[in-house]
């Protein structure tokens, strides 16, 4: 991954001198010129403006000046097409309780359970490129183990963390929500993901026996089942993504319920596209879990 940490290099972060479209793809290509694949998000928003975006995302300057004389796109980072696992901390909305055992141990946002995390396993969390975002929370950068694949997750690692890797994507640095700006704070090459991190994250393998015929005919079903769900709810307009995300979640539900997948890894892709098209997370993860819970009470039948 192409980056540096020269002095040069830091007096122009994340590309955001400047006011309006022109700093907005100055911040893209500023990305993209470190590595970083990236796409556009529609203005002062968190959704894709472009269809097919994990395949489109790119570090081509030609592409990214076109995309971005046509309006004032936020900046998507991919982060499966730039090699990374983003882990996404968060902070509490108003009101909300810290869960145990995060509160006895006196957590109070994302960043205070990785920490922790990070002391039990004994390893501090490496520096790494760091975004801060609107909403107080922060984005950290890292590159994916060598030979994996570590997807989407949402709470998996704790509460309030999230992380987003192959299939994902995060805003960039530079881009504007509700007037507030995504801000580079650490520039530096991503560092790697530490063992423990990535250990957490790696998907247990299928403890039933089964043929390796079984296993790619149902790896194969599986999979057409899960993006053909997901394709729909990221299809949804407004008005509709909520009963659109239910149906998903139902639809996977019976397969998790036939023991065809895993309840964890579909809920972490569900909330991943929730969040794609814009969905509250509360709402969300209420949908989700009433879907899966009730499509596992009806599992489906192969030949359903």
């Amino acid at each position: 991954m192409n980056t540096t940490t020269n002095p040069r290099a830091r007096t122009k972060r994340s590309g955001a001198r400047g006011t309006g479209p022109d700093r907005l793809a100055r911040a893209a290509h500023w990305h993209a010129a470190r590595g970083l694949a990236v796409f556009p998000l529609r203005p002062c928003s968190k959704t894709p403006a472009i269809e097919d975006w994990p395949h489109n995302a790119t570090t081509d300057a030609e592409q990214i000046t076109r995309w971005w004389r046509e309006a004032p796109y936020n900046i998507g980072v991919a982060t499966g097409a730039s090699g990374l696992l983003v882990i996404d901390l968060d902070q509490p909305k108003d009101g909300e309780a810290v869960p145990e055992p995060w509160d006895s141990r006196g957590a109070t946002c994302g960043r205070d359970v990785l920490d922790q995390l990070a002391d039990d396993a004994g390893q501090a969390m490496p520096r790494t490129w760091t975004v801060s975002t609107p909403s107080g929370g922060q984005h950290l950068y890292y590159r994916q183990p060598d030979g994996t694949e570590l997807g989407n997750t949402a709470g998996r690692l704790g509460w309030k963390i999230d992380t987003r890797g192959n299939g994902g994507y995060v805003v960039g640095a530079g881009s504007v929500i509700r007037g507030q700006r995504y801000r580079a704070d650490v520039i530096r090459r991503p560092a790697s993901l530490p063992r423990w991190v990535a250990a957490a994250l790696t998907p247990q393998p299928d403890p039933t026996p089964r043929s390796a015929t079984d296993r790619r005919n149902a790896s194969a079903y599986t999979l057409a089942a899960l993006t053909g769900e997901l394709d729909k709810v990221l299809a949804a307009v407004p008005g509709q993504r909520n009963d659109s995300l239910n149906r998903a979640a139902f639809a996977l539900g019976q397969l998790v319920g036939a023991h065809l997948l895993d309840e964890g890894a579909i809920r972490d892709e569900l909330v991943s596209a929730a969040d794609r098209i814009g969905l509250p997370r509360n709402e969300a993860d209420r949908t989700i879990t009433s879907g899966l819970t009730a499509g596992e009470r009806h599992p489906r039948q192969r030949n359903a």
